[in-house]
């Protein structure tokens, strides 16, 4: 596993003034004509890998920087391949976030499972998760503004790593990070993971599990809504996704 230390962060946090040239390749194909599709003689380098550019130093740092999340949640274990269950593939998601403007703040990257490749039935069973429907979320602010409720609104970062799962999960090791020590290893994983079958209904069940110990008590119609009351208090929960 890669170590990012401070010096580096600040490194690749600043914008790359140069880049590398790229040779000409003389296996590459004139294109003659419009083409729907790129060839894939005359992709230069891995095809697994995006295009070159000022900013691969801080998409790499990004990378780094969400397997250290992984690590410090605990998400993983690395283990000897199994020779009876079936691999999960692992893939990198790249998303740029921006303001009110349109302005790129953030290079943002994520490491999902292959999920599709899961079987139902032998690796998976339930996957539903309620949703709150637009109707209730407009009940609600309708009842805070009659009440005079103060409102808030909250993000859990990292949400699926805050479930532990039950099921025997194996993923592959992410491309370009293989332990060089054990690189027919693969990861089993302890909490669920973004992009398995399971991992909202994991989730789901983790919050109202804990709001459920705290006092709330779900809606008998809406079972993304919680109320807890206290005296004369009263805090309603929203479950929004």
């Amino acid at each position: 596993m890669p170590i990012v230390n401070t010096s580096q962060a600040d490194h690749l946090e600043e914008d790359v003034q140069t880049s590398t040239p790229i040779e000409n390749d003389s296996e590459i194909e004139p294109a003659t004509q419009i083409q729907k599709n790129h060839l894939v003689n005359n992709i230069i380098g891995e095809l697994d890998q995006g295009m070159t550019t000022r900013k691969k130093d801080r998409v790499d740092y990004r990378k780094m920087e969400e397997l250290v999340q992984y690590e410090k949640n605990e998400v993983w274990e690395l283990v000897p391949t199994p020779d009876y269950h079936n691999m999960i593939g692992t893939k990198w998601i790249f998303k740029n976030k921006s303001d009110e403007y349109g302005n790129i703040t953030r290079n943002k990257v994520r490491l999902v499972a292959q999920g599709y490749t899961q079987i139902e039935g032998l690796y998976f069973d339930e996957t539903f998760v309620p949703v709150a429907r637009l109707e209730a979320i407009i009940l609600l602010l309708s009842l805070a503004c009659l009440l005079k409720f103060k409102l808030y609104q909250m993000d859990v970062k990292s949400a699926f790593f805050n479930r532990i799962i039950q099921e025997e999960v194996y993923v592959e090791q992410p491309k370009g990070f293989v332990d060089p020590s054990n690189p027919d290893h693969v990861y089993r994983l302890k909490k669920a993971l973004y992009g398995l079958k399971k991992a909202p209904r994991d989730w789901y069940e983790r919050l109202t599990t804990f709001l459920l110990k705290n006092g709330y008590t779900r809606g008998g119609v809406d079972n993304t809504l919680f109320i807890k009351k206290k005296v004369d208090q009263l805090m309603v929960a929203q479950i929004l996704s």
